[in-house]
């Protein structure tokens, strides 16, 4: 079997096939087909700066985007395990940031802790709240194959 080389696009991000992970890239985003290791979020990380920088999204917009990202990232592998698939999609419109995460398991929904942003004895449970503040309207939808979180950050155009 022949391999062939895959032509970088950032730091991780190849623009085909590769071990734990496949790109699609859309005219406004990405879909990450990717299993879950802390190689494939930088790479995740990455690339929503670099599509959302190329859009011409704010500085600050594309950080809540990559930062919420990783936070449906982490309470996946908390949900489901190390090396989880997940299917992260991420895209900018004129409404907005949109960011979804899907992972295979459709039991566990998010649910909010009670723990406040401010509260110093809090030692988890920020992430949910950190969202309703980031992308207010975040929701969670079961699928066929597990659930997708969906979460629209707003922004003040491109």
């Amino acid at each position: 079997m022949t391999l062939t080389p895959h032509r970088e696009t950032s730091p991780g991000i190849t623009t085909t096939a590769h071990l734990g992970h496949y790109l699609t890239r859309t005219p406004t985003g990405f879909v990450l087909h990717m299993s879950a290791s802390p190689r494939n979020l930088r790479a995740a990380r990455g690339l929503t700066q670099d599509v959302l920088c190329g859009a011409g999204v704010e500085p600050d917009a594309v950080d809540s985007a990559q930062l919420v990202l990783a936070e449906l990232y982490g309470n996946a592998v908390q949900a489901c395990g190390d090396f989880v698939p997940l299917v992260a999609e991420v895209e900018a419109r004129p409404a907005g940031i949109w960011v979804r995460l899907h992972d295979p398991d459709r039991r566990r929904l998010p649910h909010h802790t009670g723990a406040r942003l401010d509260d110093p004895g809090a030692e988890s449970g920020r992430g949910l709240p950190l969202m309703d503040l980031l992308a207010p309207g975040w929701d969670v939808t079961r699928t066929p194959i597990g659930k997708q979180v969906r979460c629209l950050l707003p922004h003040d155009g491109y």
